[in-house]
């Protein structure tokens, strides 16, 4: 455990940001995995907003740095394929 007043801080800083980036990371799995669902039922206006909805959330995790910006470019072009029926 850290004497200086500032470490202390640090420390709460980052357990507070751990849990937001964790939050933002399992999100976006859990809409990958809508995302794939809807596909194989085949209704066209739930994938649609299932795509939507991913790629927003990817766009706004990459933004605030918990994800990388080329894995979320990486995770909406495969979610694109999947959409289109390419994969």
């Amino acid at each position: 455990m850290p004497n200086i007043q500032q470490q202390k801080k640090r420390v709460r800083t980052a357990a507070k940001q751990r849990l937001e980036n964790l939050h933002y990371r399992s999100t976006a799995k859990t809409l990958a995995r809508r995302l794939e669902a809807a596909v194989k039922e085949g209704d066209q206006n739930r994938v649609a907003a299932e795509y939507r909805e991913l790629e927003r959330w990817l766009d706004r995790a990459a933004a605030r740095g918990a994800l990388h910006r080329n894995t979320a470019a990486r995770r909406k072009a495969q979610a694109a394929r999947l959409v289109s029926g390419k994969t």
